[in-house]
């Protein structure tokens, strides 16, 4: 099973799918990952694991019943640690935010969980994501698994770091001039900057906490860091679509299917 944690998301979807494996496996795959090679690579800095090996084995009940849970059903993830997580601390790299743990979940991080995502912990970054590389006073620089003499990139570094050891199936994140795409490329990913408010940034701090949650600044947008390109189509089936708290605009996603037309 070494090559399943680096396996695209929909592949895991799959085999989940096909009872090749179930998500309270893939899960324990991934702590497992974790615990041998994060100490050296800083990526993951807040972890839940007893929620998530619980929230695995409600998605396995559930399609045991015949359930499904959406386009994510199982696959464990991790977010970006600007997105709240009710009950898991999110940090946004910044000191006076250290301890702080939301009782809410960020818009986009209720539609992930809707969608059958299993949240394992929170990715590092830059304080109020503001920079190029993944370094904060909190949590301190996440490293690059190609080369651990190297930055992650960022803001999202953590989130690429942890995609391309495989601690992960991908990372939820955001940006607005390449928070998601700069660490991507450095860690060798597919990095994805959303439209403009095609997913809510509804509680992404720094607009939160408090009333600064419902905030949307201008260029700010969902992403996602992913192994294989494929991927981004069920994180955005997921996390599209307006939360229509102030009636205005929305965009909606749709797919096409290239086909080869069979000539020549």
């Amino acid at each position: 099973m070494s090559d399943v944690p680096f396996q695209s998301a929909v592949e895991q979807s799959r085999a989940l799918a096909a009872g090749e494996i179930s998500s309270r496996e893939l899960v324990e795959l991934y702590l497992d990952r974790i615990a041998t090679h994060n100490p050296a690579l800083n990526a993951v800095v807040t972890l839940d694991p007893e929620r998530a090996r619980r929230e695995a084995g409600e998605a396995d009940a559930a399609r045991a019943a015949g359930r499904d849970l959406g386009p994510l059903h199982g696959v464990p993830i991790t977010v970006k640690d600007s997105f709240e997580t009710a009950g898991m601390r999110t940090v946004c790299g910044r000191r006076d935010l250290k301890d702080y743990v939301p009782d809410q979940d960020a818009e986009a991080v209720r539609r992930l969980r809707s969608a059958g995502a299993v949240i394992m912990g929170k990715s590092n970054m830059p304080p109020g994501n503001q920079d190029v590389q993944a370094d904060n006073p909190v949590f301190g620089p996440s490293s690059n698994p190609w080369d651990t003499t190297r930055t992650s990139g960022g803001s999202a570094g953590g989130g690429a770091v942890a995609t391309a050891a495989g601690l992960t199936a991908f990372d939820f994140g955001s940006e607005i001039g390449g928070s998601t795409r700069i660490p991507s490329h450095f860690n060798g990913l597919y990095g994805h900057k959303s439209t403009w408010r095609l997913i809510s940034l509804i509680g992404h701090v720094p607009g939160g906490p408090g009333t600064g949650r419902w905030t949307n600044p201008d260029m700010a947008c969902g992403g996602a860091q992913v192994r294989d390109a494929r991927d981004l189509v069920p994180i955005l089936r997921a996390t599209t679509g307006t939360a229509d708290y102030d009636g205005g605009f929305s965009y909606r996603a749709s797919f096409a299917v290239l086909r080869p037309s069979g000539r020549g």
